[in-house]
């Protein structure tokens, strides 16, 4: 039971701002339950999704702060971000499960208002194909 809280619990906090990475945690959890891929894939797909969902409604709610400076984008940085969604749109939501940048995506989709159902499927499927991925290899290297 430990395993599948920590293996939710490591994958949304990876998907936040804190840098944590729950492919470890699953590689683990998979090795010890390797008969549960199926959940600790469903668990960890859902937990990232959940947490980029929290970078989502940061970036919409928080985005009328953007003048003050506290806010953690410059001007110049949220103009370039927001005329890079623009071009590529909500397919570049597919991409959240990057390392690098896909938690900001998740923010400026938020401050461009994307409708939460799109998001939610964009993203879940990015992420849910990228955990497929960690379980193959984790099964082909270490099981």
């Amino acid at each position: 039971m430990f395993d599948f809280v920590l293996v939710f619990a490591s994958s949304l906090l990876a998907a936040t701002i804190a840098p944590f990475y729950s492919e470890v945690v699953l590689a683990a959890a998979l090795s010890r339950q390797p008969d549960a891929a199926l959940l600790l894939w469903l668990l960890a797909s859902t937990g990232n999704t959940l947490g980029s969902v929290i970078n989502w409604w940061l970036g919409k709610y928080l985005s009328h702060y953007r003048d003050r400076r506290w806010f953690p984008l410059k001007p110049a940085q949220l103009a370039r971000a927001q005329a890079w969604f623009g071009r590529f749109g909500v397919w570049s939501l597919l991409l959240a499960w990057a390392p690098v940048g896909g938690d900001a995506l998740t923010v400026i989709a938020g401050i461009m208002r994307v409708r939460l159902l799109p998001f939610v499927v964009l993203v879940f499927a990015g992420k849910a194909t990228r955990y497929l991925v960690v379980i193959w290899f984790t099964e082909r290297l270490l099981l």
